[in-house]
């Protein structure tokens, strides 16, 4: 695992890159999450509420992230998550999660980092933004 000496601000964590979304992900996913709100499976639904097609849940970029960060560090390691919902993720969207290190700091004797993160599509736009803390040794 990274030490907490060997990590400066600025620090940018390696990319996940997602495979495209599809309608089997989104089918998966709400099997997995116990979501299946019917925006996200049911094409004529997502029609009759105004939509072109269904859409992905935006838990499941939050998964994507959470993905990023266990492949840095232990999932105990992560102390606290929080992120905003930017944009809709539409289906077909491959998605890239990113973080930065913006802060080291001390806390109750512990060691720990916040990193700035985010989800976006393949066009750029941002779906989720957040950040992270992580504590480190």
């Amino acid at each position: 695992m990274i030490g907490f000496d060997e990590v400066k601000v600025g620090d940018e964590l390696p990319v996940l890159h997602t495979k495209v979304i599809s309608r089997t992900t989104l089918a998966l996913f709400a099997g997995a999450s116990g979501d299946h709100n019917p925006m996200h499976i049911d094409i004529d639904f997502a029609k009759k509420a105004g939509m072109d097609d269904v859409f992905a849940h935006g838990m499941l970029s939050a998964a994507y992230l959470g993905r990023l960060l266990t492949g840095w560090v232990a999932q105990t390691a992560i102390k606290k998550i929080d992120v905003r919902f930017t944009a809709i993720t539409q289906l077909f969207a491959e998605i890239t999660c990113s973080a930065i290190v913006k802060e080291k700091f001390e806390r109750d004797g512990s060691k720990l980092v916040l990193l700035f993160i985010d989800a976006k599509d393949q066009n750029g736009d941002i779906k989720i933004s957040g950040s992270a803390e992580i504590v480190l040794t």
